[in-house]
Protein backbone atom coordinates (compact mmCIF):
# COMPACT_ATOMS: atom_id res chain seq x y z
CA UNK A 1 0.00 0.00 0.00
CA UNK A 2 2.75 2.45 0.95
CA UNK A 3 4.71 1.56 -2.20
CA UNK A 4 1.65 2.24 -4.36
CA UNK A 5 1.13 5.59 -2.68
CA UNK A 6 4.79 6.58 -3.14
CA UNK A 7 4.73 5.55 -6.81
CA UNK A 8 1.62 7.61 -7.47
CA UNK A 9 3.15 10.61 -5.69
CA UNK A 10 6.37 10.35 -7.68
CA UNK A 11 4.73 9.84 -11.05
CA UNK A 12 2.36 12.78 -10.59
CA UNK A 13 5.27 15.13 -9.89
CA UNK A 14 7.75 13.94 -12.51
CA UNK A 15 8.71 16.57 -15.02
CA UNK A 16 8.38 15.21 -18.55
CA UNK A 17 11.65 14.86 -20.41
CA UNK A 18 12.24 16.96 -23.50
CA UNK A 19 12.16 15.38 -26.92
CA UNK A 20 15.81 14.56 -27.67
CA UNK A 21 17.64 16.51 -30.35
CA UNK A 22 21.21 15.95 -31.55
CA UNK A 23 22.68 17.79 -28.53
CA UNK A 24 20.71 15.81 -25.95
CA UNK A 25 21.35 12.61 -27.89
CA UNK A 26 25.11 13.24 -27.79
CA UNK A 27 24.93 13.97 -24.07
CA UNK A 28 22.98 10.77 -23.47
CA UNK A 29 25.53 8.81 -25.49
CA UNK A 30 28.33 10.32 -23.38
CA UNK A 31 26.52 9.15 -20.25
CA UNK A 32 25.99 5.73 -21.83
CA UNK A 33 29.69 5.37 -22.68
CA UNK A 34 30.67 6.42 -19.14
CA UNK A 35 28.25 3.94 -17.57
CA UNK A 36 28.97 1.07 -19.97
CA UNK A 37 31.65 -0.37 -17.68
CA UNK A 38 29.11 -0.39 -14.79
CA UNK A 39 31.01 2.41 -13.06
CA UNK A 40 30.04 6.06 -13.32
CA UNK A 41 32.88 7.99 -11.74
CA UNK A 42 33.15 11.64 -10.76
CA UNK A 43 35.95 12.13 -13.32
CA UNK A 44 33.58 10.97 -16.07
CA UNK A 45 30.77 13.23 -14.84
CA UNK A 46 33.13 16.20 -14.72
CA UNK A 47 34.43 15.43 -18.23
CA UNK A 48 30.87 15.21 -19.58
CA UNK A 49 30.02 18.56 -17.99
CA UNK A 50 33.13 20.19 -19.50
CA UNK A 51 32.40 18.69 -22.92
CA UNK A 52 28.79 19.85 -22.88
CA UNK A 53 29.92 23.34 -21.87
CA UNK A 54 32.60 23.45 -24.57
CA UNK A 55 30.55 21.94 -27.37
CA UNK A 56 27.35 23.88 -26.77
CA UNK A 57 28.59 27.12 -25.19
CA UNK A 58 27.04 26.46 -21.79
CA UNK A 59 28.03 27.76 -18.40
CA UNK A 60 28.91 25.11 -15.76
CA UNK A 61 25.45 25.12 -14.16
CA UNK A 62 23.63 24.77 -17.49
CA UNK A 63 26.03 21.99 -18.52
CA UNK A 64 25.36 20.09 -15.28
CA UNK A 65 21.59 20.49 -15.77
CA UNK A 66 21.90 19.25 -19.34
CA UNK A 67 23.90 16.24 -18.15
CA UNK A 68 21.24 15.45 -15.56
CA UNK A 69 18.61 15.51 -18.31
CA UNK A 70 20.84 13.31 -20.47
CA UNK A 71 21.19 10.83 -17.60
CA UNK A 72 17.41 10.56 -17.42
CA UNK A 73 17.14 10.17 -21.20
CA UNK A 74 19.79 7.45 -21.11
CA UNK A 75 17.91 5.60 -18.39
CA UNK A 76 14.68 5.66 -20.38
CA UNK A 77 16.07 5.11 -23.88
CA UNK A 78 15.91 1.60 -25.25
CA UNK A 79 19.00 1.46 -27.45
CA UNK A 80 22.02 3.44 -28.54
CA UNK A 81 20.77 3.47 -32.13
CA UNK A 82 17.95 5.91 -31.32
CA UNK A 83 20.46 8.54 -30.16
CA UNK A 84 22.93 7.81 -32.94
CA UNK A 85 20.16 8.10 -35.52
CA UNK A 86 19.29 11.60 -34.28
CA UNK A 87 22.90 12.68 -34.48
CA UNK A 88 23.40 11.14 -37.91
CA UNK A 89 20.24 12.77 -39.26
CA UNK A 90 21.00 16.24 -37.90
CA UNK A 91 24.77 16.58 -38.18
CA UNK A 92 27.20 16.56 -41.08
CA UNK A 93 30.30 14.37 -41.17
CA UNK A 94 32.57 16.90 -39.44
CA UNK A 95 30.15 17.34 -36.54
CA UNK A 96 29.59 13.59 -36.22
CA UNK A 97 33.37 13.24 -36.04
CA UNK A 98 33.42 15.85 -33.25
CA UNK A 99 30.69 13.87 -31.47
CA UNK A 100 32.79 10.70 -31.72
CA UNK A 101 35.78 12.61 -30.37
CA UNK A 102 33.69 13.71 -27.36
CA UNK A 103 32.64 10.11 -26.74
CA UNK A 104 36.29 9.06 -26.87
CA UNK A 105 37.18 11.77 -24.34
CA UNK A 106 34.56 10.36 -21.98
CA UNK A 107 35.95 6.86 -22.50
CA UNK A 108 39.44 8.11 -21.58
CA UNK A 109 38.29 10.22 -18.61
CA UNK A 110 38.86 7.62 -15.90
CA UNK A 111 42.21 6.41 -17.18
CA UNK A 112 42.34 3.14 -19.08
CA UNK A 113 39.38 2.37 -21.37
CA UNK A 114 37.38 -0.70 -20.41
CA UNK A 115 36.25 -3.35 -22.89
CA UNK A 116 32.60 -2.31 -22.52
CA UNK A 117 33.43 1.32 -23.26
CA UNK A 118 35.47 0.37 -26.33
CA UNK A 119 32.59 -1.80 -27.60
CA UNK A 120 30.12 1.06 -27.05
CA UNK A 121 32.39 3.43 -28.99
CA UNK A 122 32.72 0.98 -31.90
CA UNK A 123 28.97 0.34 -32.01
CA UNK A 124 28.22 4.05 -31.94
CA UNK A 125 30.85 4.80 -34.59
CA UNK A 126 29.13 2.45 -37.02
CA UNK A 127 25.71 3.91 -36.24
CA UNK A 128 27.06 7.41 -36.82
CA UNK A 129 28.19 6.36 -40.30
CA UNK A 130 31.88 6.81 -39.49
CA UNK A 131 34.74 4.49 -40.43
CA UNK A 132 37.85 3.18 -38.67
CA UNK A 133 39.96 6.09 -39.95
CA UNK A 134 37.45 8.49 -38.38
CA UNK A 135 37.73 6.62 -35.09
CA UNK A 136 41.52 6.75 -35.22
CA UNK A 137 41.42 10.53 -35.82
CA UNK A 138 38.87 11.03 -33.03
CA UNK A 139 40.94 8.97 -30.58
CA UNK A 140 44.10 10.87 -31.46
CA UNK A 141 42.41 14.23 -30.81
CA UNK A 142 40.69 12.92 -27.66
CA UNK A 143 44.02 11.74 -26.25
CA UNK A 144 45.52 15.17 -26.97
CA UNK A 145 42.59 16.88 -25.18
CA UNK A 146 42.79 14.45 -22.25
CA UNK A 147 46.56 14.63 -21.96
Amino acid sequence: MLGKLLRSFRSSHEVPLPQPDAQLALGALMVRVAKSDHSYKLTEIQRIDRLLARLFGLNPVAAAKMRATCEKLDARAPHTDAFAELIRAELDHAHRLSALEALCEVMLADGMPHVEEIEEIHTTRVMLGLDEADLHAALTRARAESG
